[in-house]
């Protein structure tokens, strides 16, 4: 098995959990926010959506340049359209990890901006770091803004107050 294939594996298994927090995203809720500073419910569920495929291109540029920080966050027409996302993100994921191999996966990856380098790290932990955490992350948060919503979260990694795996009946 190919360091890629362990990643791809995982990111299988996650986007399984992903959507299920994603398709309980109520519609007439996308503008919500639970403080000011705070991105919108849309805008952080469409993040967690491209985030797969998004990362992905991102680091099959090499050096790859900074995002563009004046480029404001994207929101969904609608949260059906969370699902298209997410599944074309994912299969730009699967594709890029597919054509890794461990020679490329612990290259150096580089991020430069005005042609300064700004990070640079193996290919591989910018993966777990960015694809995989940072992803979880963002899930735990748009958990937390179904929960404020009073939307029954569903079980991410065990029980949840409103949806049990393990329960028998």
């Amino acid at each position: 098995m190919s360091l890629a294939d362990g990643l791809l594996q995982e990111l299988e298994m996650e986007a399984a959990t992903t959507r299920r927090v994603l398709e309980r995203v109520p519609n007439d809720r996308l503008g919500w926010k639970p403080a000011a500073k705070s991105r919108s419910l849309g805008e952080l569920a469409q993040h967690i959506a491209t985030n797969p495929g998004d990362v992905c291109m991102m680091l099959a540029q090499n050096p790859a340049p900074a995002p563009d920080p004046t480029r404001g966050p994207l929101v969904p027409a609608d949260a059906a359209e969370l699902l298209v996302t997410l599944d074309r993100s994912m299969t730009q994921a699967r594709e890029y990890l597919r054509g890794l191999s461990d020679a490329s996966i612990t290259e150096t990856w580089r991020m430069t901006a005005g042609g300064q380098e700004l990070m640079a790290m193996p290919r591989i932990a910018m993966l777990r770091m960015v694809l995989l955490n940072h992803w979880y992350h963002h899930r735990g948060q748009l958990s937390v803004y179904l929960r404020l919503l009073d939307v029954p979260v569903p079980s991410i990694y065990g029980p949840s107050a409103d949806e049990n795996p393990f329960a028998r009946g």
